[in-house]
């Protein structure tokens, strides 16, 4: 993230956005790349803050609209303080808005450009359409159709957690995990695996993190598993 907020305020930085007085090249490009710096932390920070009020599982789209959202407030104070020391005074009250509106969709935009690259692409077929994950073949006949939210190794078996309820199935998680590539999703635990899209809330506490499931299962993130988790911002 830092390196793409770098590559794009050198582009900024030949622009002179935000109505700065025309400075030399190396202070203008010095500045806009400590906006990049501080605003590619912001978006982190603003993005772990909207996976804990839920929105990050309704959709990439709304998650990177959030994200943008809750951080154009502090990211308008750095730019405003920015203006302030390049300029050497504060910027007209006329120039104000402008200089808002900017912050808004620079922030907006970072964030939906970084939910495009973050996603990554379904596994093709040879004729382009994406190929179902071979995991959902094994789904029990009253489970077809349905969505898979996470898988639960019992003993010798599997517990299916779906959008149709559960059944169990013989087979081993590993094995599991391997065919539901295709599926957005991670192994959280030895005895888990979770779809992204089925979790509903997450919490940490006494250096231990816990996912609850869209149909109300709570499942333990071991600390193997958890700094994974946690560069996805999955928590």
């Amino acid at each position: 993230m830092l390196a793409i907020a770098s590559a794009i305020s050198l582009f900024f930085s030949l622009l002179g956005l935000f109505n700065h007085d025309p400075r030399t090249l190396v202070q203008r490009t010095a500045a806009y790349l400590a906006y990049g710096w501080i605003g590619a932390m912001l978006g982190l920070l603003s993005a772990r803050l909207v996976w804990r009020l839920g929105l990050w599982p309704r959709g990439y789209w709304v998650g990177g609209l959030a994200t943008g959202l809750i951080m154009t407030p502090p990211m308008s104070a750095v730019v405003y303080a920015g203006a302030v020391i390049m300029n050497g005074r504060p910027p007209p009250l006329s120039a104000v808005p402008d200089l808002m509106w900017e912050t808004v969709l620079i922030c907006i935009g970072m964030s939906l450009l970084a939910v495009l690259l973050s996603r990554r692409p379904a596994p093709q077929t040879a004729g382009g359409a994406p190929a179902p994950p071979k995991f959902l073949e094994r789904l029990p006949l009253k489970l077809r159709g349905a969505e898979v939210w996470a898988v639960e190794a019992e003993d010798h078996y599997l517990r299916l957690h779906t959008s149709k309820g559960q059944d169990l199935i013989l087979m081993r998680l590993t094995d599991a995990v391997a065919e539901l590539a295709g599926i957005e999703g991670a192994q959280v635990h030895r005895s888990w695996w979770v779809a992204r899209d089925a979790i509903a809330d997450a919490k940490r506490g006494d250096g231990r993190a816990t996912l609850t499931l869209k149909d109300g299962a709570e499942v333990p993130v071991s600390r193997t598993y958890a700094r994974i988790l946690r560069e996805r911002n999955w928590i």
